[in-house]
């Protein structure tokens, strides 16, 4: 029994090529959708990849891709799962899990479980449990019913099969009652936030992973959670900081990621407000990622969504030790913090700082830059201040 509950589960991984992505982001995605996996608490042991000219509405890859799994889950019974890095109708997905009698998930499916497994505290609970609601609401009838003896498990957190059956009616009363308490709690956030109004807000963003929590004990002194995982902290922190004589306040929010659902960001959007009605922006990027320009895109795409571009923006290349540069031979190096002020990274955007939170490195450079942000913004809302 013990061996049964400490067992991980393992997952198949699907990826696709198709008109609007390439074979390159597809593998690139692929990566980070086994970094969600993970994350998730299950192992991948298996990845599946196909180009196509459009989707099959029935099962969203080809009937010879589909027979070339089952194959593979025949000759290894022990797989659990088949995870597909495009979203899934509900259709799909019920066709699938008919063809393959294993658990089939979507990007967005694991996205929420790895919410659910992380949340913790109320609100967080009550942002997740309202995402997962949305999403399941329309894939109720027929759920992995070849699972029905099955307990637990990646994507069973939450709401699953035993709560919600098949009642969709049930379903949108919990929904309805969710939506009211985040009302309710919106309205309380929205309460303090006014109260802190005379303090000017700087609030971190940034991909996920991107070391956000680090930099926030960093500069807070505090001890915010922080795993070199992704989605490791899903609620927002807020720290009163003083920069010499200056106060201001500092906060934290969840990651970004690439293809987030609209409807997340809205179950997520109290958090995220600590993003709109921010003053300054901390924009943390893992530079040594190889993907990190398509971060910053993806954030930035996300900061639009939630119409908080215009603000001041101070970009923090953060992991500066860990980036590297390849010689014609193909050798990786590393680059010293000089050579990447002079480097093309470094105009990316007018405020630019390349730290390393892990290894505090350049971080009086970064206090310098956010001292002065800080303090224009407090002029422009006290003139006659001293500051």
């Amino acid at each position: 029994m013990i061996d049964r509950i400490l067992k991980k589960e393992q997952a198949i991984l699907v990826g696709i090529s198709h008109k609007d992505q390439t074979k390159e982001q597809m593998l690139e995605y692929l990566e980070e959708l086994k970094l969600l996996t993970k994350s998730s608490g299950a192992i991948p042991v298996k990845i599946f990849t196909q180009n196509v000219h459009s989707f099959d509405p029935a099962t969203l890859i080809g009937k010879g891709k589909v027979q070339e799994i089952q194959k593979y889950i025949d000759e290894h019974p022990e797989v659990d799962m088949v995870i597909f890095d495009e979203e899934l109708s509900p259709s799909q997905q019920r066709n699938l899990e008919k063809e393959t009698k294993r658990k089939i998930m979507d990007r967005t499916g694991l996205i929420l479980d790895i919410f659910a497994g992380r949340a913790q505290t109320a609100y967080a609970k009550t942002q997740v449990e309202l995402a997962q609601y949305e999403y399941l609401l329309p894939r109720l009838a027929g759920m992995w019913t070849h699972l029905e003896k099955q307990q637990g498990g990646i994507g069973m957190r939450g709401p699953g099969e035993s709560e919600i059956e098949t009642d969709r009616r049930r379903a949108r009363k919990r929904i309805a009652l969710l939506k009211e308490r985040l009302v309710e709690v919106d309205k309380q956030m929205s309460s303090q936030r006014k109260n802190r109004g005379q303090f000017i807000r700087v609030s971190l963003v940034g991909y996920t992973n991107a070391g956000k929590s680090t930099l926030m004990n960093l500069i807070s002194k505090s001890d915010v959670y922080a795993e070199d995982t992704l989605f490791a902290t899903l609620d927002t922190t807020v720290r009163k900081i003083t920069f010499g004589t200056t106060p201001f306040l500092l906060s934290d929010t969840v990651g970004f990621i690439r293809k987030l659902p609209t409807f997340l960001v809205e179950a997520f959007k109290s958090t995220l407000d600590e993003v709109r009605e921010a003053d300054i922006l901390l924009h943390v990027v893992d530079v040594s990622h190889p993907s990190f320009e398509d971060h910053i895109h993806s954030v930035n795409e996300t900061l639009i969504q939630l119409k908080a571009i215009d603000k001041p923006i101070i970009l923090v290349l953060n992991k500066t030790d860990l980036y590297r540069v390849a010689d014609d031979d193909g050798y990786l190096h590393p680059v010293s913090l000089e050579d990447m002020k002079k480097s093309w990274i470094a105009n990316l955007s007018p405020n630019c700082v390349f730290i390393s939170a892990v290894g505090r490195t350049n971080i009086e450079e970064l206090r310098d830059v956010m001292l002065k942000i800080i303090r224009e913004e407090y002029v422009k809302r006290y003139p006659y201040a001293n500051f």
